[in-house]
């Protein structure tokens, strides 16, 4: 053993490999009752699991709320997190929705401080990502766009070229494409 110890009994932790790495969007449908998210969220901290984005909103059914989590890691541990969530008493469906034919969107407000004179830039600059203006003061423009996670990462990206002084972004909501489950 390599710390020195003498005890045969132990076992090595399994070697994960960084290749199976992936981001998964896990749609969530639950009972609207207090607890729930804490009750959810010890899963992933269980397994010491970052959540990288959570959307929580009322479902098309009463007394119920859809989820969206988006996490990264090895695909085998992510489908034993997604069991666990199916598990729980008040989960009422766990679904991986990273593979599967699923519409998947983010909304993003960006505060950017310019001038007079670089407002039209930035203005042209929104359009062509369908973005638009939602707020102009004398020193700043607040921008909303929604797409993917890369739209917005590339927008900020070139937002960042002007004073991007704030930036709000809602994570990823997914729904199923056609007939299927979200």
């Amino acid at each position: 053993m390599q710390n020195g110890s003498s005890t045969s009994t132990a076992t090595a932790a399994p070697i994960v490999d960084q290749q199976t790495d992936q981001q998964v969007t896990i749609g969530l449908l639950v009972n609207d009752r207090p607890g729930v998210l804490v009750r959810i969220s010890q899963v992933f901290a269980r397994r010491a699991y970052n959540i990288e984005s959570l959307v929580v909103s009322q479902a098309h059914i009463p007394n119920s709320s859809r989820m969206t989590i988006t996490c990264s890691g090895p695909v085998d541990v992510l489908n034993q997190i997604i069991l666990q969530l199916n598990k729980l008493v008040d989960v009422i469906h766990a679904y991986d929705h990273s593979d599967d034919q699923a519409i998947t969107r983010e909304m993003g407000l960006f505060k950017v401080a310019c001038s007079v004179e670089e407002r039209t830039e930035v203005l042209q600059l929104t359009e062509v990502f369908r973005g638009k203006a939602v707020d102009i003061s004398e020193e700043t423009i607040t921008l909303e766009a929604t797409g993917d996670s890369e739209k917005l990462d590339a927008l900020e990206k070139l937002l960042n070229k002007f004073d991007l002084r704030e930036m709000v972004r809602t994570g990823k909501v997914v729904m199923a494409r056609g007939s299927l489950t979200t």
